[in-house]
C-alpha cells in the first residue's frame, strides 16, 4: 500500500474543512453568520455567503482532482484577495464591518493552510 505523502494528507484535511465551510454557507447561511457575527443577517447577506459557499465547494473539488502545489497556491493566493477585498470592506462600511472582519480572518486562516499545505 502506497502512503499518503504530507502534502497530499495536509491538502486533503484542508480540502474537508474547506467543502464542510462551503456546504455550512450554501446549506445554512443565516446561522453561520449568526454564530459568527452575533448579528441576523439580511437576505443579501444570506445570499452573499451563498455564493461564497459554492466558491468553497468549487475550490475543494479542484484542489481535489488536482492536489498539486500551484493548484493549492493558487487556491491561496485566491483566498488572500478576497481576505484583503474583505479589509476594504471594513473600512468602508460601518454596518457590515463586523462580518467583513470575521470573514477576512476566516479567508486569511485559509489562505495560511492552503500555502503551507503545498
Amino acid at each position: 500500500m502506497a502512503r499518503t505523502s504530507p502534502v497530499t494528507a495536509k491538502a486533503r484535511g484542508l480540502q474537508k474543512v474547506r467543502a464542510a465551510y462551503g456546504a455550512a454557507l450554501v446549506l445554512v447561511p443565516g446561522p453561520v453568520i449568526w454564530l459568527a457575527t452575533g448579528q441576523l443577517p439580511s437576505r443579501r447577506a444570506r445570499r452573499v455567503a451563498q455564493v461564497l459557499g459554492i466558491r468553497h465547494l468549487v475550490q475543494a473539488a479542484l484542489t481535489a482532482a488536482a492536489p498539486e502545489p500551484a493548484v493549492l497556491a493558487i487556491g491561496g493566493q485566491v483566498d488572500a484577495v478576497h481576505a484583503a477585498s474583505m479589509l476594504l470592506l471594513a473600512l468602508v462600511s460601518r454596518a457590515g464591518r463586523r462580518a467583513a472582519l470575521t470573514d477576512a480572518l476566516t479567508e486569511a486562516a485559509l489562505a495560511a493552510a492552503s500555502l503551507s499545505a503545498r
